[in-house]
């Protein structure tokens, strides 16, 4: 979702200039109301299929009501990096990683320092953690619900001074919630993580109210290791969503009436689709369907047949929207709200039978013939070990990204061509780099936050040996970057638009 589709939002209104949509003339109602408020929804994992497939099978449901007066988008598209943040910044900025700079939540940035080095002295170069990982918990391994300072990176500010780089320090460019209070509206959102801080923007007070109840405690309990558990995170975020429309605060305290701009993102169909078995260790205790537990989550077949628990997930997520419509017009605001669902990213593989869990990216490539020797394997296992300080680093999930140290970054035309060279054996289906890399993303040599190497896999490939997941998103392919989009108004006629947005 481009600039297009940034360009689209504030079309319809977002600082209540007159109702214009992209659509034609003759879809919409003879009436043109102002919209004052706007609810973006991103339901994570939510492929357009999944809409096409719900809405057809359960004509009463919430998603079938927002089709009915809206256009159904079903070829929009995430940016190629279909992780969280770029799948979220493409919503609120309109811009991909060359604007806004954030590749993914756990990245690297050749001009930054570890959390420990308080006086950014020695080489510049270190991985920029903003996961769970940054949150403050108490003793018992509980999310306070706050980022801890002491575990931010570091780095030299204009002045020189060394300071903790706070998410929403690390944004190149601003967010709507930015253009929102400029005009005078209030905003709020709700998401998984403190370091959703990263949607305040460059000013650090784009959300009035940010509300990130932590779902997943570093050593301690996890929900998203079980649907209901998901789901029960969720309606924490649902409540401050219905709190929010009544004019209130996220907490149920005195607010300054219903925001300009507010939204939340669900995560009960991306754990659905994720899980290899629901509620593994046991640890979500609940009675809502035993049946659940231990069950498969993801899909039955290459169709988008949900299994029922990824069901159950679409299931409650919709019943969530249905009560958001509720609350909407029992304040007599929903025909003044445009409300958006969509997706920052999808989930690939869709059909199970194309699942590979080879191992981790870095693991494969020490395994080949000439994995310990070769000096272009050893660059990559030097990356892949580093911990802190500038000698790279190796993402993976469906995807691989490669920043080497300083030392091993010219050779990175050689790394390039040894992983080419060793495709099958890697399960690799391109390898980006050079020039390729820049036309679709930056390149190391202008950004200090590009990999060198992005590597994409075969589809249905996940890096990772894990036993817990069974799907994953992050890449490049369809099932990671086709998400569904309802743009919706209670004056729009129900119409389906195929235009890449």
């Amino acid at each position: 979702m481009k600039q297009k589709f940034f360009a689209a939002v504030l079309s319809l209104g977002l600082i209540g200039t007159a109702f214009s949509t992209p659509v034609r003339a003759a879809d919409q109602g003879s009436a043109q109301p102002k919209i004052k408020h706007v609810l973006l929804i991103s339901v994570d994992g939510l492929h357009a299929l999944d809409v096409a497939r719900y809405v057809s099978s359960h004509p009463d449901s919430a998603l079938a009501e927002l089709a009915k007066h809206g256009i159904t988008y079903s070829n929009a598209r995430t940016p190629s990096l279909s992780d969280s943040f770029p799948g979220l910044l493409a919503m609120v900025t309109g811009g991909s990683t060359v604007s806004h700079g954030i590749f993914y939540d756990v990245s690297y940035d050749r001009k930054i320092f570890a959390p420990t080095n308080v006086t950014c002295t020695a080489g510049a170069g270190n991985r920029m953690v903003y996961d769970e990982s940054i949150t403050r918990y108490t003793a018992a391994n509980v999310s306070l619900d706050v980022i801890e300072p002491a575990a931010l990176p570091r780095v030299k500010d204009a002045n020189g001074n060394c300071v903790a780089l706070y998410p929403h320090n690390a944004i190149r460019s601003n967010t709507i919630f930015e253009v929102v209070k400029a005009a005078g509206k209030n905003t709020a959102w709700a998401d998984k993580h403190p370091v959703y801080d990263l949607l305040n923007g460059p000013s650090g007070k784009g959300v009035d109210d940010l509300y990130t109840p932590e779902i997943t405690n570093i050593n301690g309990f996890d929900a998203a290791g079980s649907v209901v558990c998901t789901v029960e995170n969720d309606e924490k975020k649902v409540t401050a969503i219905i709190n929010e429309i009544h004019g209130l605060r996220h907490d149920g305290s005195k607010g300054p009436g219903a925001p300009g701009m507010f939204g939340m993102n669900f995560q009960a169909v991306n754990v659905g689709q994720k899980l290899a078995k629901d509620n593994k260790d046991g640890k979500c205790v609940h009675d809502v369907d035993p049946n659940l537990n231990g069950q498969s989550g993801g899909y039955l077949d290459g169709s988008g047949t949900p299994t029922a628990v990824l069901a159950y997930g679409l299931q409650k997520t919709d019943e969530a929207l249905g009560k958001m419509i509720q609350a909407l017009k029992a304040e007599n605001i929903y025909e003044s709200t445009l409300f958006i669902v969509s997706a920052k990213h999808g989930q690939s593989p869709i059909n199970p039978k194309k699942v590979n869990k080879p191992g981790h990216f870095a693991d494969l490539v020490a395994a080949l013939h000439d994995g310990h020797t070769n000096p272009a394997a050893i660059a990559i296992a030097n990356a892949n070990a580093c911990t802190s300080g500038p000698c790279g680093f190796v993402q993976d999930d469906d995807i691989a990204l490669i920043w080497l140290s300083d030392k091993d970054a010219d050779q990175a035309a050689a790394v390039a061509a040894y992983l080419n060279a060793n495709a099958n054996e890697l399960f690799i289906e391109e390898v980006l780099f050079g020039d390729e890399l820049k036309l679709k993303f930056s390149g190391p040599d202008n950004d200090s936050r590009a990999p060198d190497i992005i590597v994409q896999p075969v589809y249905g490939t996940v890096y990772t040996a894990s036993s817990k997941k069974n799907a994953e998103h992050g890449g490049m392919s369809f099932a990671d970057t086709n998400v569904g989009l309802i743009v919706s108004n209670p004056e729009l006629h129900a119409r389906g638009e195929n235009a890449g947005i």
